[in-house]
């Protein structure tokens, strides 16, 4: 079955229950990756109000980003909507890794090379913003690859407000899982782990 197939309303329901339970380990991740985004940038950035800025900002346009971008990019693979899904999970997974790893060695080289003071916490500021776009980005088009497989009918939307709340709910799980237990016996590594973990399951 492709994209372009019609959704069989019967097949469509079986499979509701547990995208919705998907999307809910999906905010659960995100939200987590947040967490540890904040504490990440803290450390890196040098100033509180800086590194809430950054990550509210990129957080949000990311997501927004996502969310406009992926109609086109779908259209243009003809890719079934939740193999995209799947897809952006995986990636979203890497990114998370990648991001815990990339952003301190750039700390230590811009530090280097351009030093101290306010000049250089926004320019470190600017290059952790650019590092966390890519993972935003497939968060936000996580939602629209699901909305387009669920048939465009009185349920169908009805479901779609059902996995925007499965969604939010997971999120905020994730912020008391990560703020709660993550972080306090743990540390940013294991937290991103886990969520990298969640990611890995949902897409599989």
């Amino acid at each position: 079955m492709t994209a372009k197939d019609p959704q069989k309303p019967g097949a469509e329901r079986r499979f509701l229950p547990f995208l919705l339970v998907l999307f809910a380990a999906s905010g659960c991740s995100a939200l987590i990756y947040e967490i540890v985004w904040y504490q990440l940038l803290q450390l890196v950035i040098g100033s509180t109000a800086v590194s809430l800025g950054v990550l509210l900002a990129t957080f949000m346009g990311g997501l927004c980003l996502g969310s406009l971008g992926l109609p086109r990019v779908a259209r243009a693979r003809e890719m079934h909507p939740l193999r995209v899904y799947a897809l952006l999970e995986l990636g979203i997974g890497a990114c998370g890794i990648l991001a815990l790893v990339v952003i301190p060695l750039l700390d230590r080289v811009y530090v280097a090379a351009v030093g101290h003071g306010m000049p250089a916490i926004l320019f470190r500021a600017l290059i952790c913003a650019i590092c966390l776009m890519p993972p935003t980005i497939l968060m936000g088009a996580s939602l629209p690859a699901a909305a387009r497989w669920v048939e465009s009918t009185q349920e169908g939307v009805s479901w779609l407000g059902l996995l925007y709340g499965g969604n939010t709910a997971g999120a905020v799980f994730g912020c008391l899982l990560a703020g709660f237990y993550l972080l306090r016996v743990f540390d940013l590594t294991v937290a991103t782990l886990v969520a990298a973990a969640i990611n890995a399951v949902v897409g599989l």
